[in-house]
Order: C-alpha cells, then sequence, then structure tokens
C-alpha cells in the first residue's frame, strides 16, 4: 500500500508537470515554428512620413557637461569664458582637451592663442563679437607659440623640420610630380595629392580666402614646416595635438609615426623591428611618459623612443626641438654625407662630429661605451658601402646615359630612372636608416637584398643602351 505522505508527494508532482506542459504549449502558440511564419501572410508596409524627423541629443565632453551648473573661470576674461560657455555645447572636444591641458591649468585661454589684431590678414569677427574690439583666427601660427616658449621656437627653426614645406615649394621637380604626373594635370583636382597627401606631412604655404579664412586647398594642415600668413614656420600640433598639447603623446612614437614611415623612410617600422621597439612594445604602456622636460631619464623607461634619442633631456644633453642636432649622417639624401651646415634649408644641417658625441651620450645612458661603438662601427659601414658600391656606380650609369640622350624626357615612363629613384629613395634609404637604428630586417632583405636587385637590373638596360644606342627596354 501506498502511504498518505506518498501519495501527498505524487499529486504535488502531477500538478508541476502539468503546468510546465501548459507553459509549453503557451510558448509554442506565442512563437510559432519557422515553416508557421513562412505560411503567415507578410505584413502591409507602412508608407514613409512625409514629415521631416528632427532628432535632438544633448552634447557633452567628459565631466563638463554631467554638471549643467559647472562654470570655467580660472581668473579668465569675460570674453574668454564666453567662448569657452558656447564651445562646451558646439565643440565639446576641443574644451575638453583643453580643459585638461596645461594650458588650461595657468589659465592660458583661447584668446592667448587665437586673438589677432585688428589689421590681421587672418582677422575674423563671429557673430558673437561684431561690434567689439576682439578679433580672432583659427590659425595659430609658431610665432604665436614662440611668445611663451621661445627656446623651442628658436630650435625648431634651426632643424630639417623647418625646410619641409619650402623645400617642396621650391622644387619643380616635386611640383611636376604631384600636379602633373599624379595629378594628370586635372582641371579641378589636380592638387589633390598634394592636399591629402604631401602637404598633411611636409605642409605649404596656406592661402587665404576673401573672408580672411584658410582656403581649402591648404588647410586643414598637418604638415610639420606649414608656411603661416606671417611668414612664420612650423606647425607645433603635429607632435603634440591640439588642444591637450600633450607631453606624453610627444614622446611615444606614435607621434612620429604618421610621417615616418612608408617604403621611402620606414622609421616607425624599423623601430618596431628593433629591440628597443619589441621592449617598449611589451611593457611601455607602464612607463612615466609625464615627467618634467629635463628630468624624463632612463627609470621612466626602460628604452628609448624616438623622442628620447633626437630630443630629450638625458644624463648631461638638454632638451631640444632641433631633431637634426644629434645626427652624424645625412641618411634620406641621395649619397650619404656627414652633416656640416648652420642653414636650416641645406641637407647637411647640423654638426656631424658634435652630433655624434651627443647621441652617443644617449645610447650610454643605458649600453656601455664599447657596446655604443662596435653599434656605429657597423652602422657606418653600411652607410659607406651603400655609396661606393650602389649609389656611385648607378650615378655614374645615369650621368653617362644622360650624355648621349639614351634617357626618356618623362622619367616615370623610363624604367632605368624609375630604379635609379627607388635605389635612393626607398631602398638605400631604407637600408641605411635600418642599419643606423637597429631594425636588421629593413637593413637586409628591405634594403640591401632589394638593392642588388635594382644595380643589377640597371646595368643591364645600361649594357643595352650603350651598345645598341637606343632606348628601348631589353
Amino acid at each position: 500500500m501506498i502511504s498518505r505522505n506518498k501519495w501527498i508527494i505524487l499529486i504535488l508532482l502531477g500538478l508541476l508537470i502539468v503546468g510546465s506542459l501548459t507553459a509549453c504549449t503557451s510558448e509554442y502558440a506565442t512563437n510559432p515554428t519557422t515553416q508557421e511564419q513562412a505560411a503567415e501572410p507578410a505584413p502591409t508596409a507602412v508608407p514613409a512620413s512625409p514629415k521631416t524627423i528632427v532628432v535632438e541629443m544633448n552634447r557633452n565632453a567628459g565631466n563638463l557637461a554631467v554638471n549643467e551648473k559647472l562654470t570655467i573661470t580660472r581668473g579668465l576674461d569675460e570674453v574668454s569664458q564666453e567662448c569657452i560657455e558656447c564651445h562646451k555645447a558646439e565643440t565639446p572636444g576641443i574644451v575638453n582637451d583643453w580643459r585638461e591641458s596645461r594650458h588650461g591649468h595657468v589659465s592660458v585661454s583661447c584668446l592667448d592663442c587665437h586673438a589677432v589684431e585688428k589689421n590681421d590678414p587672418t582677422a575674423t569677427q563671429h557673430e558673437d563679437l561684431e561690434g567689439t574690439d576682439t578679433y580672432i583666427s583659427v590659425l595659430v601660427p609658431p610665432s604665436r607659440c614662440a611668445n611663451c616658449h621661445p627656446n623651442e621656437a628658436e630650435e625648431f627653426d634651426s632643424s630639417g623640420h623647418y625646410r619641409a614645406a619650402l623645400q617642396v615649394e621650391a622644387k619643380d621637380g616635386m611640383q611636376t610630380l604631384m600636379l602633373v604626373h599624379e595629378g594628370q594635370n586635372h582641371p579641378e583636382f589636380s592638387n589633390v595629392t598634394q592636399e591629402t597627401g604631401c602637404m598633411q606631412c611636409h605642409g605649404m604655404r596656406i592661402e587665404l580666402d576673401d573672408q580672411n579664412g584658410p582656403t581649402p586647398s591648404t588647410w586643414p594642415n598637418a604638415g610639420i614646416g606649414t608656411i603661416y600668413p606671417d611668414g612664420s614656420v612650423g606647425n607645433c600640433s603635429v607632435c603634440h595635438t591640439r588642444h591637450k598639447f600633450d607631453i606624453a603623446e610627444a614622446r611615444k612614437p606614435a607621434a612620429c609615426a604618421s610621417c615616418h614611415l612608408g617604403p621611402d623612410h620606414p622609421d616607425i617600422e624599423i623601430f618596431e623591428n628593433s629591440k628597443h621597439g619589441q621592449i617598449y612594445a611589451t611593457e611601455g604602456e607602464s612607463w612615466t611618459w609625464d615627467s618634467a622636460p629635463d628630468a624624463w631619464e632612463p627609470g621612466d623607461y626602460r628604452a628609448p623612443t624616438c623622442a628620447t634619442c633626437h630630443m630629450a633631456g638625458i644624463g648631461e644633453l638638454s632638451t631640444t626641438h632641433n631633431v637634426s642636432d644629434r645626427l652624424y649622417w645625412n641618411l634620406w639624401g641621395k649619397r650619404s654625407a656627414m652633416r656640416d651646415s648652420n642653414d636650416p634649408m641645406s641637407a647637411l644641417t647640423g654638426h656631424g662630429e658634435e652630433g655624434r658625441a651627443k647621441m652617443e651620450m644617449v645610447c650610454e645612458s643605458c649600453h656601455t661605451p664599447r657596446h655604443t661603438e662596435a653599434f656605429f662601427r657597423q652602422g657606418d659601414g653600411a652607410v659607406q658601402l651603400y655609396n661606393e658600391s650602389y649609389y656611385d656606380p648607378a650615378k655614374k650609369m645615369l650621368d653617362e646615359l644622360k650624355e648621349k640622350s639614351l634617357l626618356k624626357e618623362n622619367p616615370w615612363a623610363d624604367e632605368f630612372q624609375i630604379l635609379y629613384y627607388h635605389l635612393w629613395h626607398h631602398e638605400g634609404r631604407r637600408a641605411r636608416q635600418g642599419a643606423m637604428m637597429g631594425g636588421p630586417d629593413w637593413a637586409h632583405w628591405h634594403g640591401f637584398f632589394e638593392l642588388q636587385q635594382d644595380l643589377y637590373r640597371m646595368q643591364d638596360i645600361y649594357n643595352y643602351r650603350m651598345e645598341t644606342g637606343q632606348i628601348e627596354e631589353p
């Protein structure tokens, strides 16, 4: 016989089973199978509303708009406060960057950088300033930065960065390459390759429209050598971007990477291939990046970045914005030579022996003198090998073919001239820079290995043209 308690348990189990079946049936009824869904008639399309849909949203910039009562004064004048209040809503990212910047901390306001005299060629007034004596410009030339940072501006003006746009502007070959060959003499768009490419690294001369604003063909311009309407040259925000101007950002290799990369000067790729780059990739995020300029030393980091070697105050060296100051060779020219010029427009700006001594001081902050001396002996040998065994023979063949009129008028349609250009501008640079910055793959496989192929092919073309007197390719 089944006891009373067991009967009760069986009844409860039965009720639970019935409840579960009911739930399953209900779910099935509200969630039909795929076949049943397919059998149902398609829903009637709802016609589009003829009314314009307006989406309203509140913009914010981090902590700026969280509290609507937040007011930033910091001793700023009334007009500057009005700028901030308006731009908190219109361009919150700008205000948030400024709020976190050193400028924001010490009450350097919008007007300190953007205010200009009424007769300035870039002077404008938006509607909130009309009728006042305040004129502003979207452009902030390096001459304005120099008011507070005179040493940095002077150092920059002595560096190779200074000529970045001026040399492109002055070279007919560069202008022809951009406008005629790359731009194909297009009546409207021939300058596009310069606007989207060349000037975003080199910079160019900013022109103004009839409203005193920069023309869209010359600005926005991220080039290091930008030439402003007042004649001053440079673009501080390339390395520490506006409006935060963060010293930590400028010290990281990414600050240099947007220009120093690619087939012709793959410096960021060389750095990543080096032991320095490997250490940075492994642990760089844990390093100290915001030490004071002359106090950023080994211990804050375990391996150097671009800024460490070329700019940082380290050991007995002071900081510098002259990136040519610690260099011995010109590694980007057709043929490398020791630097020996005070002229920033010269490809040899700098002083080679002094530059090498300074760079050795950088290296010896972490390495022994024996290690440093041996490293530079290897690198100097690679540069000399390129000069004597690759560039000199290539240039000799080029000159002889030119003398006998055995070169095509269009160099970009002539295999020999293209190979000559690649030999020095691509493979030759990679071999030299890879050797001097510890990037073995770039020194060898992307450097000398490809150089010897260039040279052998050039010799074949040279021999054919000299023997036949014909330009046609063999």
